[in-house]
């Protein structure tokens, strides 16, 4: 099977499983072919979703493009293949289309990852509902009612004495949910502690989204100590991983903020993207370096004025939540 066909049954499974568009609604496809991903998501929802409309922003102005969205109605879809991310107007165009009560698929960033992970992209688009809307509320349950977790990677424990915030859920699942859809691929569920000064030890990561939004993978593990959610001191580290902390330190404290559990098998330790906002679904753990987090609000730092959000990808062995293991063997156990 051509990798196009597969992307376009991937599709297919998000479409009818998780977006749950209806053939009486309207579809509009906005792509590009700037990068070879994007070509192939395009040539894929032309085989998914024949008839949809179909606009080549290289083509189209923006005030064509804006019209079109302004003649569809409430329930209708709009997918955007972006090779970076298209700008239409001074809003963020997801943003708009969800106001309107539109569907939404966003992909973008496809130009940041190389044409030999166009394979692995297209695997992380399998729309698995028995895994996702299975594990995932499962995760949330335990998260929501947990006291306390311990994230084990070789030679590191960080711990969280502290209960956790209302854990969010990234899986494809929309029902009760105001906007229908979101960035893909998928696959995800995090939180924070309520607590920020619970969260102390060690951890070691094997991944850093670096300053150019890419994925950077040290040639061993470089170990940040923890103290209060706050990043103290850094072992083994990197050129590339100083120049990030000492970007954050330049405007803001390092802290640990997210705490993200990534479910997409598709990405692991071995099989990666470039691009960091892809790859953070990661199934394993993530968690974030900065101030900055729109979802949850703390003391002193607000959701709006934190400046950096760095996710740092854990070479975990074992997560426990209070005292159930949830993590092992690379998979969650729950």
């Amino acid at each position: 099977m051509s990798l196009i066909q597969t992307a376009a049954d991937n599709l297919k499974n998000i479409l009818n499983q998780a977006i749950e568009h209806q053939p009486n609604k309207r579809a509009v496809i906005v792509f590009d072919t700037y990068s070879q991903l994007s070509t192939l998501l395009a040539e894929a929802y032309r085989l998914a979703l024949p008839e949809a409309t179909f606009i080549d922003f290289e083509i189209a102005t923006p005030e064509d493009i804006l019209k079109t969205f302004e003649e569809l109605g409430a329930g209708d879809l709009v997918v955007l293949v972006q090779s970076m991310s298209f700008r239409l107007n001074e809003f963020r165009i997801r943003v708009e289309l969800f106001k309107k009560g539109l569907k939404v698929i966003e992909h973008p960033h496809l130009a940041r990852m190389k044409s030999d992970e166009a394979a692995v992209y297209v695997d992380s688009l399998a729309y698995d509902s028995g895994y996702y809307r299975v594990i995932g509320p499962k995760l949330k349950t335990l998260i929501d009612k947990a006291q306390s977790a311990i994230v084990e990677s070789p030679g590191s424990t960080l711990r969280y004495e502290s209960t956790f915030e209302e854990t969010k859920l990234n899986i494809g699942d929309y029902t009760g949910m105001k906007n229908v859809g979101g960035q893909f691929p998928i696959g995800e569920v995090f939180t924070e502690p309520k607590n920020l000064d619970g969260v102390n030890g060690e951890v070691k990561i094997f991944a850093f989204g670096d300053t150019s939004f890419s994925v950077n993978v040290p040639d061993e593990p470089i170990t940040l100590v923890i103290e209060k959610a706050r990043v103290v001191s850094v072992k083994n580290s990197t050129p590339e991983f100083d120049k990030v902390i000492e970007q954050i330190k330049a405007d803001e404290e390092v802290w640990v903020r997210e705490l993200g559990f990534g479910m997409n098998k598709a990405f692991s330790r071995d099989r990666r993207v470039l691009d960091v906002g892809t790859y953070e679904r990661m199934c394993g753990i993530h968690i974030s370096l900065g101030a900055k987090h729109s979802i949850y609000a703390k003391p002193g730092l607000k959701r709006r004025e934190g400046r950096y959000h760095v996710d740092v990808f854990v070479k975990t062995d074992r997560v426990l939540l209070d005292d159930k293991v949830v993590y092992q063997d690379d998979a969650w156990c729950v």
